[in-house]
């Protein structure tokens, strides 16, 4: 790839030949064409979270949190250069035509790497969920596999919120969250400083929120910490409109000329907004100097150079026919069949299409399209819903019956008609029927970002773990007829799932598949594949056990600090088979640690399964409550197989992180568990399987 510093040293020749007022116009998401430069308009944002997003028709990937849920970070690199390559042929096509609008660059704001802290944040399924190591290796993998390894920045990745951003929605442009120096570098930071190390990342977001009385988008502390400790060399850039919100709603500066000069002044070289209009005005008055305003056009106009936006790409060849290639259709679909997670089996799945003369498909997401796709999402040319899929998949011989059942979350899907006018039919379709795939959960009208959903009340956040009203009255319903009933789960999100796992017969957690979702969960349903997803997050039973919504202490929250037992816990997905780690043992020092380990598939079918290594010191008091995930890898065994692999562990692994902030030595003695999920007892009673526990000592 091109050497950072030659690129800089041609970003500072172009910049020097500008006038202030050109450097100045630069700064601003929508960079307006210099003419007399030759250099083209240039906007800034555009999105990439799974596929590219809001700019017409591309592959639409699992949502994030579903491609957590693989627990495959190959995978998640395949799938981040899938998204470049169709930025890159749209990006070619669309400037060709001198279409230089929004979310046709090759900017790509993603991945969002904040941690899922808690379930009712509605950008959670945003995120690969609520472990930093697992966050980290994912996040990683798709920011490599965004830019690329070429001779020019395929394009450009961006961490986003920096930092600890996690909700809620409502509160965001003035909420001051209060975070400990422990949970900042055990928690919150982690995946931010592997992709600025490990991954390179090109850009780093701030978050609207201040951080500990700083804004983010204006934080010295944070800023000391990206630049000088991690090394970053990259540009930083506000989200959208939040530097507006230093003078509207955080009330740290009293001028949108000041908010800029802060903003600017403390390392936030790009403006998605507007503010930074009043840059000029704030060197005319002392508060910004023309260096400081030299410098971010410099490290701007750096990425555009690494990207060859200016004197060309290898990657300009890429023709618009790209868009929704085959193969990326075909990885979208591994995705899917990848990130659905089996959370309750009493053998009724597979199901066997001979043995079945009628299927009654029921349910509000049983052929949504919505909740296929989450949110930051593009345009497919087909979608395959879970209804579609099955139909196409049992063909002419299973008969299928169907029914909206309700309304996603309106009391009646017809407004003249009476409450509940769905229920009758779906009832007598499920009495019709020998097996009834329902289809519930949530889409992004019912979570997501402020202003982009329907549930206004709560600005996209989730005010408790339940389903709507509706969809518990058909869950009722249903369970009544006493007929097998598969709950099929479309959610971003850990929801209560007490009466299905008391009522129903399976469970499975689909997330927001993508556009070949319900292709993949027909193969999943029928037995093609085995389900081999696993919970990047912790179903609870209750927020009763959780902390308050704002409280941003880790104390309580997922699975490395709860208290209680989990409803699901975070690692568990069962598979159609049965496999079990018969061996394991530790190889290697602290700084050059792996695990070797046996596993064997005693079942009867082929069948993909995530190996997890959790750790936790037994010297000190400074560890996570519970052992934490610190190694996994994705492998495949036949049924009646056995194999031998080998699984790194990190160095800072067997570190601890004390009061202050401080990541210290964890000690001479560790407790590994090796194992297809968490060492935990309500796993091992849902499992059936017990991870192999080996004690190290240094």
């Amino acid at each position: 790839m091109r050497n950072r510093e030659d690129a800089r040293k041609k970003a500072e020749y172009l910049v020097s030949q500008m006038t202030l007022e050109e450097k100045a116009s630069q700064l601003k998401y929508d960079a307006p064409a210099i003419k007399r430069l030759g250099i083209p308009a240039y906007n800034w944002w555009n999105e990439s979270l799974h596929g590219v997003a809001r700019g017409g028709q591309a592959t639409i990937f699992p949502q994030a949190i579903g491609l957590g849920a693989t627990f495959d970070p190959e995978l998640v690199g395949k799938i981040a250069d899938a998204a470049a390559t169709e930025a890159r042929a749209k990006y070619n096509a669309f400037s060709r035509l001198g279409d230089r609008d929004i979310y046709k660059g090759l900017t790509m704001w993603a991945p969002n790497v904040n941690i899922f802290r808690d379930p009712r944040w509605g950008r959670g399924h945003e995120t690969y969920g609520e472990d930093p190591f697992l966050t980290s290796t994912m996040g990683t993998a798709f920011v490599k596999g965004l830019q690329g390894n070429g001779e020019t920045m395929k394009a450009a990745a961006c961490a986003k919120h920096f930092a600890v951003h996690s909700g809620p929605e409502a509160l965001r442009h003035e909420f001051d969250a209060q975070a400990s120096k422990k949970d900042m570098e055990e928690t919150y930071l982690p995946a931010f400083e592997a992709l600025v190390k490990e991954a390179k990342v090109e850009s780093v977001m701030g978050a609207y929120n201040r951080l500990n009385g700083e804004p983010c988008c204006a934080s010295p502390s944070l800023q000391n910490k990206l630049r000088n400790e991690w090394g970053f060399q990259g540009h930083f850039l506000s989200d959208c409109w939040a530097i507006e919100d230093f003078h509207e709603h955080h009330m740290v500066t009293s001028t949108a000329k000041e908010s800029a000069a802060l903003a600017i002044n403390n390392g936030c070289d790009l403006n998605c907004g507007n503010t930074y209009l009043h840059i000029l005005k704030a060197y005319q008055d002392g508060l910004v100097s023309e260096e400081t305003i030299t410098e971010s056009a410099v490290r701007l106009f750096t990425t555009r150079i690494l990207l060859g936006l200016l004197d060309g790409s290898e990657y300009d060849s890429i023709p618009y026919t790209q868009v929704e290639a085959p193969t990326h259709l075909r990885l979208a679909e591994q995705a899917a069949e990848e990130s659905i997670v089996l959370l309750k089996n009493n053998g009724i799945l597979p199901l066997k299409k001979d043995a079945l003369r009628t299927i009654g498909i029921i349910g509000p997401n049983a052929d949504s399209r919505a909740s296929l796709v989450g949110n930051y999402h593009g345009t497919a040319s087909r979608y395959r819903t879970l209804q579609e899929g099955v139909q196409d998949y049992a063909g002419d011989s299973v008969r299928i019956l169907t029914s909206a059942g309700c309304h996603l979350f309106q009391d009646r899907t017809e407004k003249l008609a009476w409450p509940g006018d769905r229920l009758s039919e779906a009832v007598s379709v499920a009495m019709h029927s020998d097996v009834v795939l329902l289809c519930l959960g949530l889409d992004e009208s019912l979570e997501g970002e402020q202003g982009d959903t329907g549930n206004s009340y709560a600005s996209g956040d989730k005010t408790d773990l339940l389903l709507p009203a509706p969809q518990r009255e058909l869950m009722e319903r249903l369970a009544e007829t006493g007929k097998p009933v598969i709950l099929c789960v479309f959610s971003g999100s850990a929801l209560d799932l007490g009466f299905a796992r008391d009522h129903f017969d399976a469970i499975l957690q689909m997330w927001y598949p993508g556009c070949e979702g319900g292709k993949a969960a027909a193969k999943i349903l029928f037995g093609e594949v085995s389900p081999s997803g696993k919970l990047p997050l912790t179903f609870y039973e209750s927020l009763d056990e959780l902390p308050d919504f704002t409280d941003y202490s880790m104390k309580g929250r997922t699975y490395r600090f709860m208290e209680g037992s989990a409803q699901y816990p975070f690692g568990y997905g069962l598979t159609y088979s049965s496999v079990s780690v018969t061996d394991a043992r530790a190889v290697g020092t602290k700084e050059s640690f792996r695990i070797e380990a046996t596993a064997k598939n005693t079942g009867k079918m082929d069948t993909g399964e995530v190996i997890q290594v959790y750790l936790s010191s037994q010297d000190t008091d400074c560890g996570t409550k519970n052992p934490s995930l610190w190694g996994f890898t994705r492998i495949f065994l036949k049924a009646g197989e056995e194999k031998t692999f080998s699984i790194s562990v990190p160095a800072k692994a067997f570190t601890v992180v004390d009061q202050e902030g401080c990541r210290i030595d964890g000690g001479s003695h560790f407790q590994i568990s090796v194992g297809c999920s968490q060492p935990d007892a309500k796993s091992i009673e849902l499992t059936g399987t017990a991870p192999c526990t080996i004690s190290v000592a240094f």
